[in-house]
């Protein structure tokens, strides 16, 4: 009998590590990029990112946090009443229980939605689930951890999105349009990096080569500038 309790004990206190995930956040607010743009949505950042983009305004995201365990996150996120989640980060990927955090909000019925880097696998992402693959140009400075494989993992209804922060990142982000027919998978997003890319540039170099993309702008930094929990 003792050899029978010492086996259980390990295996009833397994389910409260494997259920907890470190969360910088739960917010809710207006989704300001992608095809949900404009929709009240309730946003799940994660901690912990491995990339370090020059121009990322998420910093505050990379270290801290608070482990919280899943039931909580979901229980969190149904107070507020939103259809649209976003699970982001930070990379959300980083920490491989996203996963099943992700697909407890698809079986909750929510629009769920994720935000990653592109440098980490998705293949094991829920389908129902709408990615939004950030590929990154040069100018992020971390174009070399691009995961191409990603591409094979594209739905209909994922987007992928690059950030422009320079002429050069045009070229490049028309040249890999281009060459992985990527309008053709899904919806490819083309945003300026905040400062940096006047807005009104890239539209007229998106249209002056009729590119099929869509142009869009961070609603949320429009309404709230850079203010955290928006």
């Amino acid at each position: 009998m003792g050899g029978s309790d010492a086996t259980v004990a390990p295996a009833t206190s397994a389910p409260a590590v494997a259920g907890r995930l470190r969360i910088t956040e739960i917010f809710h607010s207006i989704q300001g990029e992608a095809d949900a743009i404009g929709w009240p949505t309730v946003f799940v950042r994660l901690t912990g990112c491995p990339l370090r983009c020059v121009w990322c305004d998420t910093e505050y995201a990379f270290h801290g946090g608070e482990w919280r365990a899943i039931e909580d996150i979901l229980a969190e996120v149904a107070g507020h009443g939103a259809r649209h989640v976003c699970v982001t980060g930070g990379e959300p990927l980083a920490q491989k229980r996203c996963l099943v955090l992700l697909r407890r909000l698809c079986d909750a019925g929510y629009e769920v939605s994720l935000e990653t880097s592109g440098a980490l696998d998705v293949a094991a992402v829920d389908p129902r689930v709408r990615k939004v693959v950030d590929l990154k140009a040069p100018g992020s400075g971390e174009e070399k951890r691009n995961l191409w494989s990603n591409l094979d993992h594209l739905l209909p209804h994922d987007q992928v999105k690059i950030v422009i922060a320079g002429r050069g990142d045009y070229e490049w982000a028309r040249q890999v349009v281009a060459e992985h027919g990527l309008d053709r998978r899904c919806t490819v997003l083309f945003s300026p990096v905040h400062g940096a890319v006047e807005p009104r540039a890239l539209a007229e170099w998106i249209l002056e080569d009729r590119l099929p993309v869509r142009f869009q702008l961070q609603l949320h930094k429009l309404l709230w500038n850079d203010a955290q929990g928006r």
